[in-house]
């Protein structure tokens, strides 16, 4: 499914968050407090967007790890045109089996993807394993808001606008409506913050944005 929508991907993100997921993706950076000498990951990096934010933040080093291969030759492509090339390699793994050694990241990123993941425990224990003892940790997730009118209101949006002009923009029938049924079935945030817990972070921190309906976990490896 993601290899099929790989060519409008970047364009529906930027379409359907009005423009608002470049900000997130900054934060989400941000939160990491880069100074030039950090190796980062970035899981279920798709087409390599936080990937390359990290490297113009100034990290020395960054690796995109996806699943989609069709997502990681545009991330590659798109490296390329910033001269980045050289400062970020993008490798197609799983999420629940990082293809990286123990301890060999000082900080790892998610965004939108860690729902997709069958096993989220085992990711969460995988993320954890990669990053060096005190490692940082930035996740950016959907949530379904709890105010009551802008619940609704997202809903509605989630439900009824935002699967017709992904259809019509992605010409895929099944993408888009995925898209809200995996937001819905996925963790609260009280939830996954208990996951990223159990797996062995500590420090963990649900940031609320955007009216709550995207939140940044941020969290470090214990030890």
């Amino acid at each position: 499914m993601f290899d099929a929508i790989a060519g409008r991907y970047d364009l529906l993100n930027h379409l359907l968050s009005v423009g608002i997921d470049r900000r997130w993706r900054k934060r989400a950076v941000r939160a990491l407090a880069l100074t030039g000498r950090e190796r980062v990951v970035d899981l279920c990096t798709g087409t390599g967007d936080l990937a390359i934010a990290a490297s113009e933040a100034g990290a020395r080093r960054v690796v995109g790890i996806d699943f989609a291969g069709a997502m990681l030759r545009l991330g590659v492509d798109k490296a390329r045109r910033r001269h980045l090339g050289e400062s970020i390699a993008f490798v197609r793994g799983d999420a629940t089996h990082i293809p990286l050694a123990t301890s060999c990241a000082d900080a790892l990123t998610v965004a939108f993807g860690i729902r997709n993941v069958d096993d989220i425990a085992a990711a969460c224990r995988e993320m954890n394993r990669v990053l060096t003892p005190g490692g940082k940790l930035a996740v950016l997730e959907f949530a379904v808001p709890t105010t009551p009118v802008i619940r609704h209101a997202y809903l509605w949006y989630f439900s009824c606008v935002l699967p017709r002009i992904g259809r019509l923009v992605s010409r895929h029938h099944g993408a888009y409506e995925y898209l809200p049924e995996s937001v819905r079935a996925f963790a609260t945030p009280d939830e996954f913050a208990e996951i990223l817990e159990r797996a062995g972070f500590g420090h963990v921190a649900a940031n609320r944005l955007t009216l709550g309906i995207v939140y940044l976990f941020t969290a470090r490896r214990g030890g």
